[in-house]
């Protein structure tokens, strides 16, 4: 096994989060990233990647994006990446990472050109995992009249991640590209391109090393220290989990005291137990996930807002300052259970109250 070497290479991290941004960003100074640039949402990721353009630089090795982000979110950034013009690299390994990690989302990250998929919570192993799977295992890219990105089949054969279509056209009938200077043409045109060029990411993280057969991974050690970091990290969750939460209470105050606009409190509610479910599992708290995905699949578009809808909002934020407050970490035990079994009580007393 090879022994990579990320100090050679180069990351951009866009993350609306300021504290997911730091955690996120100490952890691949673990992996020995040491060129990280950092942008707050994907308008800012955009103006950083065209100057890069106009210097002529190549870009980042990798980018790492949220999904959810404003005003301009994961999902727009990649399609900017892989199909502007004034993007340096259209084929840049680009990994998505959100705590909305359901199949709509996986699949409109796949079928706009994303390279891999982390899920929040995320552990350091998990980003790791993700991160060596682009060295060690890229995917050609592929071009035709309505997708531009890597191969959304991981083999020759068989069905794309997330579909069940099965190719329509042979190797011989397609334009197969190894070197961007020497283009092999099939005897009749084709509007569909294979780009097979060198893996220089991997070139890059492995001394100069190429090739299918060439695996690596970096020292143990580094991923033990990553995970102790988010350990540490952790101790400052619970003031951020906290800060969230008095957002949450703020904004249901506001949608009773202005039902008018509710529209837009539900809207950020949505946004904010997203944020909750993502992290919590992160940084050892998973009942926080749990009852921020409850809280996610109860407020989104086309969601309820009356007046027991709000009562609903606040028997979640009730049940998160109960984890927060007696330190529940890990699944709870009978205590987590018993928070879970008295939200669910909670929402059931409020949808039965004339």
């Amino acid at each position: 096994m090879a022994v990579y070497d990320f100090s050679r290479c180069s990351v951009l991290l866009v993350e609306d989060n300021g504290y997911i941004r730091n955690t996120f960003e100490d952890l691949l100074r673990h992996f020995q990233f040491s060129r990280i640039s950092t942008a707050s949402n994907g308008e800012e990721a955009i103006d950083y990647l065209k100057t890069m353009k106009i210097g002529n630089n190549p870009g980042p090795d990798i980018i790492i994006s949220d999904l959810v982000m404003t005003p301009i979110n994961g999902l727009l950034l990649l399609r900017w990446v892989r199909a502007s013009k004034d993007s340096p690299n259209r084929m840049v390994p680009f990994v998505m990472l959100s705590g909305a990690a359901d199949r709509d989302y996986v699949n409109s990250a796949r079928d706009l050109g994303a390279t891999e998929f982390v899920a929040k919570p995320f552990s350091a192993s998990s980003v790791y995992e993700r991160v060596l799977e682009v060295v060690d295992y890229p995917r050609q890219f592929v071009t035709n009249h309505d997708f531009f990105g890597p191969d959304r089949r991981r083999k020759k054969e068989g069905p794309p991640m997330g579909g069940d279509e099965r190719r329509e056209k042979k190797e011989e009938d397609v334009i197969i590209v190894y070197n961007a200077d020497k283009i092999v043409k099939p005897d009749t045109p084709s509007d569909v391109w294979y780009w097979r060029l060198p893996n220089s990411f991997k070139e890059r993280v492995a001394g100069g090393l190429s090739g299918s057969n060439v695996k690596g991974e970096v020292p143990g050690n580094l991923i033990e220290e990553a995970e102790k970091q988010l350990e540490r990290a952790a101790l400052d969750f619970t003031t951020w989990a906290l800060e969230y939460l008095s957002k949450l209470s703020d904004l249901c105050t506001e949608a009773l005291l202005e039902p008018g606009r509710r529209a837009s409190h539900f809207s950020e509610i949505h946004t904010l137990a997203l944020e909750l479910r993502g992290q919590g599992g992160t940084f050892g708290y998973p009942l926080i996930s749990t009852f921020g995905k409850m809280l996610f699949n109860v407020t989104g578009e086309g969601c309820r807002e009356d007046d027991k809808a709000v009562e609903i909002v606040k028997c979640h934020i009730d049940a998160m300052r109960a984890v927060i407050r007696d330190k529940v970490a890990g699944d709870g035990g009978d205590i987590g259970r018993q928070l879970l079994a008295g939200l669910k009580k909670s929402i059931e007393r409020v949808d039965t109250v004339e």
